[in-house]
């Protein structure tokens, strides 16, 4: 009968513990069990999930998350204030502020650039414009080769093209950094004289080699610092070895505007240009706090085409006090990785390569590598993953905008992508997950309970 069935159920769920499940007889008709759902999920419990078909129920127990892994960080209130105030008083174009002391946007770029340690910073609509600028502003042309990671997202390479230039791909580390032989290699092969190192998920290549590759080859180093806001190297903070730093203020980003950019150096003359190509016309450069002489200004102004790339002030009063609680966020981003890194290293066939000694990181995602899988056990390991609530990337996917075979964007460039083999080996195997600020401890001890048992589901 129907109540018999449904006391068979009860039982189960009663005596169903742990990450195990076992059938339970008689087996239940699903037809007697017309309204039956799936329990609901909760993060970091064992949920009874009733699987129904023409002949029974199959009860299945495993762990999920029911929290969403893009969560990104909310605005704090004095930012959302402080934007309210702008769209109240109606002045929202950085430039219609009174001076540079009451410029939003002004005041944003002060508060970053004495974070990081620059002398300069201009804020722009994306970090996508500030390598587009910064490839403009040191001097790159139409048809110039540039250096690029092979292992970044395709924001960097579209940049490069933007600018009316050609990616030099180079291959990357077993720990996804740019690797500075190939980097002497490729710059030898291709005679470029310009490079965009992009630190990736935060991930800092051995920057004294590289600006000793640089130096040597005559090549124009610019820093996409875009995921590396936050990251030291030698206690330094990141992006003063190149000539030009690019920081992203993207939802998922340790700053969060939905879009945004900044452009940021220590040298008077890019500053000028930065500013210029930023969209200051006339003697508007006047209202950046941060600015060269005047002189410069003056100088370049009418040879400098206006991008019209800036910063809204809106955006800025979303971020400016995301700037003063950075410290304290990377303290809590580092604390749950160190647990979560150790978790997941001790499940088999999975490991989570260590960054170099000098970098102090920010850990706001998890990148792993999945060793010894076949192709179909790779494909098992993602599913139970996605079934329990945490989907894993895999950059080397097919449908991944971070596999370079995806950014087909000029004939030279593709031609490259069946000499880059060490990188699409290391990406086609290695994992990417969020580990969002808003969840609870306890959420990412859930998060590897589900890594672990997915695996375990895929060795069986």
């Amino acid at each position: 009968s129907a109540s018999k069935a449904s006391l068979s159920v009860l039982l189960a769920a009663v005596f169903l513990t742990g990450s195990n499940a076992f059938s339970l007889a008689p087996m239940v008709n699903s037809k007697s069990l017309p309204s039956l759902k799936p329990a609901a999920r909760q993060s970091g419990h064992c949920a009874l999930k009733m699987v129904a078909t023409p002949e029974r129920a199959t009860k299945i127990g495993f762990t999920t998350l029911t929290k969403n892994i893009k969560t990104p960080d909310p605005i704090p209130d004095e930012g959302i204030e402080l934007a309210n105030e702008l769209m109240r008083s109606g002045r929202l174009y950085r430039y219609n502020a009174d001076s540079e002391d009451t410029c939003m946007v002004s005041r944003c770029e002060t508060a970053l650039a004495e974070y990081t340690g620059h002398k300069y910073c201009v804020a722009l609509n994306s970090c996508g414009s500030a390598i587009f600028m910064a490839l403009h502003c040191v001097g790159a042309g139409h048809g110039d080769k540039v250096l690029s990671n092979a292992f970044t997202f395709t924001a960097v390479p579209s940049a490069i093209v933007h600018a009316g230039c050609e990616p030099v791909y180079v291959e990357c580390t077993d720990n996804f950094l740019m690797c500075p032989e190939h980097l002497a290699e490729m710059a030898d092969k291709s005679g470029a004289k310009y490079c965009v190192i992009s630190h990736m998920r935060g991930k800092v290549a051995n920057m004294d080699k590289i600006l000793d590759i640089c130096n040597e080859k005559g090549i124009t180093l610019i820093e996409d610092c875009a995921h590396s806001l936050g990251v030291t190297w030698n206690g330094g903070h990141s992006g003063h070895h190149g000539e030009m730093a690019c920081i992203s203020s993207q939802s998922y980003k340790m700053l969060n505007s939905g879009e945004g950019g900044f452009l940021l150096t220590n040298d008077d003359e890019l500053a000028a240009k930065m500013i210029l190509f930023a969209g200051a016309y006339e003697k508007l450069y006047q209202k950046h706090k941060l600015r060269p002489a005047d002189e410069y200004f003056e100088r370049l102004k009418h040879e400098t085409p206006n991008y019209s790339m800036r910063m809204h002030a809106v955006t800025a009063a979303m971020i400016l006090p995301q700037i003063a609680t950075l410290d304290e966020r990377i303290e809590v981003y580092n604390r749950r990785y160190a647990k979560v890194e150790e978790a997941m290293n001790s499940i088999p066939h999975l490991t989570v390569p260590k960054q170099l000694e000098q970098v102090g990181g920010v850990y706001d995602s998890v990148q792993f590598t999945l060793d010894g899988l076949t192709e179909s056990q790779l494909d098992t390991f993602l599913q139970a993953c996605r079934d329990r609530g945490v989907p894993v990337e895999i950059f080397g996917a097919k449908t991944n905008a971070r596999y370079f075979r995806n950014w087909r964007y000029t004939e030279d460039s593709m031609a490259q992508f069946n000499d880059l083999p060490r990188t699409e080996k290391i990406i086609q195997w290695t994992g990417d997950v969020r580990l969002p600020l808003p969840f609870e401890d306890e959420d990412f001890d859930t998060m590897t309970t589900i890594l672990k048992e997915a695996m375990e589901e895929t060795l069986a």
